[in-house]
């Protein structure tokens, strides 16, 4: 009999119902993996035990069994607020600091039913694509301890990856989901901005950082994305008038079961970053591609090559709002130095900045999410690598040169922030194995609101490739 982790989220889900295992049970499994294998990943931050095993209780007598995240583990990113527990944001310059307030997205999740059991690692204040702080040990592959799990929701992929949560939420700014999905093998979608009412973008700088899942299979990413939403009465409570196009079919796990439909596809390898900065893509990150494109092309899908156009305006602005962003933390004089060297430089660089530099910054941004959606708009999605290298090796990142860093990031990931930038959504997949048995993956990319689309994509995929089948070492 397989044990509860080895199960897939709505396989576990579906237990729950059943009553073969109760929410007290399945979150007692989960923290008994997280005490013997966290220690050599760093995937959490704060195990918060006693809290998930009276939540869970909780869950049990208290939960209608129909919220759609009934009695499932999860976990906090540690830039998420949960009242009561530390909150470190990946930062020296937060430590001891507790809240006495929740973000709506941990109360979202919690009326879905779900039950936190700490939080996950992440990166000073979410800004870097890896997650090695000083605050904590690093976030380490679970396929190959010795390599980065990418970033910013880096510890959420190891928890998913190695067994120690059935799936976990994220958010993502730049590519913060995707990125360690693609490093970690798992399924990664950031949805359209406006779609999850506790993390839409909408309020963010620029529009760019949405909350979305990380999870094993195509389904649990949909099951979790459905319980983010928390739709009420079948409908999304929207905060805002600007929302995502919407087709009012209800929970999206159905597209990601049936995995249903025949669609146009682009395939491209160029990115938003051509024109500023030397890409190349790794021979692994291109046979991914290859071997996704053989795939659909055998599933019947219409495949077409495309090409993004030049465009030079593009990076210069969004370098000034990655450093605008960091200009908010909260940190003066002396209190500087408790940051590390490129959070610092981000800081003085973004407060640096004019009111007029950041003006013109978000208009070309606006202009390019105008101009992107645009040249995507004949497919119904278009494929790219997930990333252009193989995972990094810990310490690969330059920790102290601002501008070498960002350009290491850069060529690491170029096919992930145009996606924040244009507010369209992404799903991440794993797809084949290097030689020395690393993951490598693809990015779909959708229409405003395509997720049902992206992810009846996905199924088709992951149906024929059965990564899910796969599991890293540590497993």
């Amino acid at each position: 009999m397989a044990e509860l982790h080895e199960l897939t989220a709505l396989e576990q889900w579906e237990e729950l119902q059943a009553g073969s295992v109760s929410p007290v049970e399945l979150a007692t499994h989960y923290l008994d993996r997280i005490d013997r294998l966290n220690p050599e990943l760093g995937a959490f931050v704060t195990v918060t035990r006693e809290a998930a095993l009276e939540h869970a209780e909780e869950v049990t007598n208290a939960v209608p069994r129909t919220a759609p995240l009934w009695g499932l583990p999860f976990g906090d990113k540690d830039l998420w607020l949960r009242a009561g527990v530390p909150a470190g944001f990946g930062s020296r310059l937060m430590a001891g600091y507790v809240p006495d307030t929740s973000d709506e997205i941990v109360e979202t999740l919690d009326a879905a039913g779900g039950v936190s059991l700490g939080k996950t690692n992440a990166p000073e204040f979410g800004l870097p694509a890896y997650t090695e702080s000083l605050a904590a040990p690093p976030a380490r592959n679970p396929w190959s301890t010795d390599l980065g799990s990418g970033g910013s929701s880096g510890g959420a992929a190891v928890a998913v990856s190695a067994g120690l949560l059935p799936f976990a939420p994220g958010s993502d700014g730049g590519g913060s989901i995707r990125i360690p999905a693609a490093a970690c093998g798992l399924v990664g979608l950031k949805p359209t901005r406006g779609l999850v009412p506790a993390g839409s973008g909408i309020d963010s700088l620029a529009g760019l950082v949405v909350d979305g899942p990380l999870a094993r299979t195509v389904a649990d990413a949909a099951l979790l994305l459905d319980g983010m939403i928390a739709r009420v009465h079948g409908a999304i409570d929207h905060h805002y008038t600007l929302r995502a196009p919407d087709d009012d079919d209800g929970p999206l796990l159905g597209a990601a079961i049936r995995g249903e439909g025949r669609f146009q596809l682009g395939v491209m390898t160029t990115s938003a970053w051509d024109d500023a900065y030397e890409i190349t893509l790794d021979p692994a990150a291109l046979a991914a591609l290859d071997e996704a494109v053989l795939a659909f092309d055998a599933l019947g899908h219409g495949i077409e090559q495309t090409a993004l156009e030049h465009d030079e305006t593009y990076a210069p602005a969004f370098r000034t709002i990655w450093q605008a962003g960091a200009a908010r933390i909260p940190a003066e004089g002396d209190r500087l130095d408790l940051l590390e060297p490129l959070t610092h430089w981000l800081v003085l660089r973004g407060r640096e900045l004019s009111a007029r530099q950041l003006s013109e910054a978000l208009s070309a941004l606006t202009a390019y999410e105008r101009s992107l959606i645009r040249q995507l708009s004949g497919f119904d999605a278009v494929l790219t690598p997930a990333m252009a290298m193989t995972p990094r090796p810990l310490g690969w990142f330059d920790h102290e040169d601002g501008e070498r860093n960002f350009a290491q990031q850069v060529q690491y990931t170029p096919f992930t922030s145009m996606l924040n930038v244009s507010g369209l959504p992404a799903i991440v997949l794993p797809v084949s194995q290097t030689d020395d048995g690393l993951p490598m993956g693809v990015q779909l990319i959708g229409r405003p609101g395509g997720e049902a689309t992206l992810l009846a994509l996905a199924r088709q995929l992951e149906r024929r490739i059965r990564w899910d089948r796969r599991h890293p070492p540590v497993w």
